[in-house]
């Protein structure tokens, strides 16, 4: 029996074969360091975890709204008013089972068959797959390493045509852990004015910033931009809840009317005790919210200086999230690799060392490492590398 043709478009996830791989290793017994994980090494606040608790021996356990519980939905606007002095009611909220059922889900209310989005790359792997799969085109933009991956109000103008309808906007951004400033965003926001563009305004690792320069929302930046956003968050990994589920979606009461429809005969509804879990989380302390980011800096500062020590490797250092998106180009020919993803496998299979290909962000030369893992596995792993990288250009030089 053929598949359906919106799946058989779909590109394999690089990232999941270098897991798959990784797993494999540690399963034979090998000392695997793995630097791909997308979430924080830090287990949920103990507060969060006690009121979902207690929301299920209340039996608060039932069906909720499929659009979310009320309280929930008031904690989110008063947490946009209260960082970014926007006014959301809500019927301009969507929860939903984590910031990807968001996309996937404005998506598929958003866009008819060839609809384009512009999508700037380096980008998170399941934008343009999302697009796809709601039949739509991602139209993407190869931004410039010596620009910190940003895009630019040029390179969105030449690639907008009759057929676009939204570009997306992710800052801090995964994979590059770079950030828009209020001016370049405020460029962009004319362009999509100009235009008449929905941005779609990815802001999920708004609070883990390593600088003293503080998130700006593209939406908060003018009322037409306000009403041509639709902001993507949730708790994630602002309170290292990614297991949890619950994400959601601000904006345009129409567009959240119509992605709530949609997702009561998709999903129902959030997981109720999840819920209850993120209202504890927008109520509760930030304390350890701020201890987790200071945690990150200092392993950012630590492992941005070991890794630019290592020859080949250049690497931009990043403002936000828990990445870094190091150049490896230099490192891999140094080796004897025509091909990043070969001197990825390689490094694996000879170190242990599991890195994601850039590849599959839309940046071939450029490989994503996690460091939500301790400051010694992080040494260990650049260690590693560089011992890597020594090793095989004495082989290359020897062989000539």
């Amino acid at each position: 029996m053929d598949l359906a043709q919106r799946v058989q478009s779909l590109t394999p996830s690089s990232t999941l074969a270098i897991t798959a791989k990784a797993k494999a290793l540690k399963a034979e017994g090998h000392d695997v360091i793995g630097l791909g994980a997308g979430e924080p090494d830090f287990n949920t606040p103990e507060h969060i975890i006690e009121a979902a608790k207690r929301s299920m021996d209340e039996g608060l356990t039932k069906y909720t709204p499929s659009g979310g519980i009320p309280d929930l939905k008031e904690a989110i606007c008063k947490k946009m008013k209260e960082d970014q002095g926007l006014t959301y009611s809500q019927d301009q909220v969507i929860v939903t089972i984590g910031a990807k059922h968001a996309l996937f889900t404005l998506f598929q209310v958003l866009l008819n068959k060839g609809d384009e989005v512009v999508v700037p790359a380096p980008y998170w792997v399941s934008y343009p797959e999302q697009v796809k799969l709601a039949e739509g085109k991602p139209v993407i933009i190869q931004t410039e390493e010596d620009q910190q991956f940003k895009l630019t109000p040029e390179l969105l103008e030449r690639a907008i045509t009759d057929q676009t309808k939204a570009v997306i906007i992710n800052s801090p951004s995964n994979p590059t852990g770079m950030m828009y400033t209020k001016e370049e965003l405020e460029a962009i926001g004319e362009v999509c004015i100009k235009h008449g563009l929905l941005i779609v305004s990815d802001e999920i690792y708004e609070k883990l910033i390593y600088t003293e320069e503080e998130h700006v929302s593209i939406a908060q930046l003018s009322e037409e931009l306000y009403n041509q956003t639709i902001v993507i968050n949730g708790v994630s990994k602002s309170h290292s809840m990614t297991g949890w589920r619950i994400g959601y979606a601000l904006g345009n009461s129409k567009i959240i009317k119509a992605m709530t429809s949609m997702a009561s005969h998709s999903t129902s509804n959030p997981t109720s005790s999840a819920q209850y879990g993120a209202l504890a989380a927008y109520r509760g302390s930030n304390k350890e919210v701020e201890e987790m980011r200071t945690a990150f800096k200092e392993r950012l500062n630590k492992l941005h200086t070991w890794l630019v020590d290592i020859p080949g490797v250049h690497c931009e250092k990043p403002k936000g999230a828990f990445y870094l998106f190091p150049n490896v180009k230099e490192a891999a020919s140094i080796c004897g690799f025509d091909q990043v993803d070969d001197w990825v496998k390689t490094l694996l299979e000879e170190e242990k060392v599991a890195l994601v290909p850039g590849s599959g962000f839309g940046s071939p030369d450029n490989v994503r490492l996690s460091y939500a893992t301790s400051i010694d596995q992080l040494e260990e792993a650049a260690v590693r590398i560089k011992r890597f990288i020594e090793k095989r250009n004495s082989r290359e030089n020897m062989e000539v």
